[in-house]
């Protein structure tokens, strides 16, 4: 956690240093929405991870101090070692994340995206809760768990930069390591393209195993994935294939396939449940990115309110051990209530709207009550700021009504 906090302004420098770039060549790489949406999914992320990472870790000690095989030295070539072996688990850990289902209810968070940009290397899901077991081999070998927690965030910090479409090929490198241009095909929805590409840092698992391919100049990149999550609700991504998966091991008939529903090939379904329950994907030919239309004072709300979640996120993660339990619920509950408010608005929910008054005198009053402290004080400036940004959004914009029924009132007056 404590790489990964320190990372944190790299990874906001090199977005600013993105869109700079995108806005100069005018690619469009970039939606405000499905950027929101990303890097809330990503703070989301941060945050349950304090919590539900404790038990993975406290396996860890527990199978490392019972059963280690070796007592490791803090040697630097141990260290690297340590760096290669992680890859290769997290290589199979990810590879399982796209081939089970239930591994890939979790993993899909991260391909949900319809842009490729360094807001979707943050995109991470909150509920990886079986990951770790894929890492216990390297307890029984002797690497310690602080060693093992560092050598993985270094992991996770590398892949940041490769998502990203303004890097074209590196020559000698994409042989070796995974880079923008072959991690681009792993994001991909094309037929030619899925289950490719799983490595982290290395490239080298998917030459041994497989599963590479180059991104190929006669097949274009398609990203995100064929079921799409239609949403900027972060949430909803969390819980978009586990409420499949649950509809259809309740609806199937046979007990063998309502386990088979959960741990089963990812995308296999009960016969009786796909007749009753069709799926029908589109060609890809047809596809066309989740683009609700808002207007721009509405984008700019939504954008403020990002950016105080933000900071609310991030006085949260460096005063943790300062905190009250009851604090801790308290602007955790914060976060997640903004992150969906934020998601319905960017998908055109004229209810989410009319509800963030409400939120915005009622948070700042639950942060009095819980005792923060003087950013309790802040919190409740930043929405008085937020309410008159609101109340001009509403005023300004046609969001009360949908963009359909104005145009066909203006014709209907002609």
């Amino acid at each position: 956690m404590t790489v990964i906090l320190f990372a944190i302004p790299l990874f906001f420098l090199l977005i600013g240093l993105e869109l700079y770039v995108d806005s100069k060549r005018k690619t469009g790489h970039y939606r405000t929405n499905d950027a929101i949406t990303s890097l809330s999914a990503g703070v989301l992320s941060r945050m349950m991870a304090i919590g539900h990472q404790l038990i993975p870790f406290t396996i860890y000690v527990l199978v490392y101090d019972a059963v280690a095989m070796f007592e490791l030295p803090q040697a630097w070539w141990v260290w690297l070692v340590a760096f290669v072996a992680y890859d290769f688990f997290y290589y199979w850990n990810h590879r399982m994340g796209h081939e089970i289902s239930i591994l890939w209810a979790a993993h899909v968070v991260h391909h949900s995206s319809e842009d490729y940009n360094l807001t979707t290397a943050l995109r991470q899901t909150s509920g990886a809760i079986f990951s770790w077991v894929f890492y216990l081999p390297l307890a029984f070998v002797g690497f310690t768990p602080e060693m093992i927690i560092t050598v993985g965030a270094l992991n996770l910090v590398y892949q940041f930069w490769v998502h990203t479409q303004h890097i074209n090929t590196l020559g000698w490198m994409e042989r070796i390591f995974v880079t923008p241009s072959n991690h681009r095909v792993h994001h991909a929805q094309n037929p030619v393209y899925i289950d490719k590409n799983y490595g982290g840092v290395f490239i080298l698992w998917d030459r041994l195993f497989g599963t590479y391919i180059p991104e190929l100049k006669e097949e274009p990149v398609v990203f995100g994935i064929r079921g799409a999550l239609n949403s900027f609700n972060p949430i909803m991504a969390n819980l978009q294939v586990y409420s499949q998966l649950a509809k259809d091991s309740y609806y199937t008939r046979r007990w063998s396939d309502k386990f088979r529903v959960w741990f089963g090939r990812t995308g296999w379904r009960p016969a009786d449940v796909s007749k009753r329950f069709p799926k029908e994907k589109l060609p890809l030919q047809q596809f066309k990115k989740y683009h609700p239309h808002i207007h721009k004072s509405v984008t700019r709300y939504s954008l403020l309110q990002h950016v105080i979640m933000l900071v609310v996120s991030l006085y949260f993660l460096l005063n943790l051990s300062a905190l009250s339990g009851i604090q801790q619920v308290t602007i955790v509950t914060t976060v997640v209530i903004m992150s969906i408010q934020n998601g319905f608005i960017l998908s055109q929910s004229t209810l989410a709207l009319a509800i963030e008054g409400p939120r915005l005198l009622m948070l700042p009053l639950l942060w009095i009550a819980a005792g923060v402290g003087a950013a309790a004080l802040w919190f409740a400036l930043s929405c008085v700021v937020s309410l008159i940004a609101l109340l001009y959004a509403v005023r300004h914009s046609n969001y009360r009504r949908p963009l359909e029924d104005v145009t066909l009132s203006a014709e209907t007056a002609d």
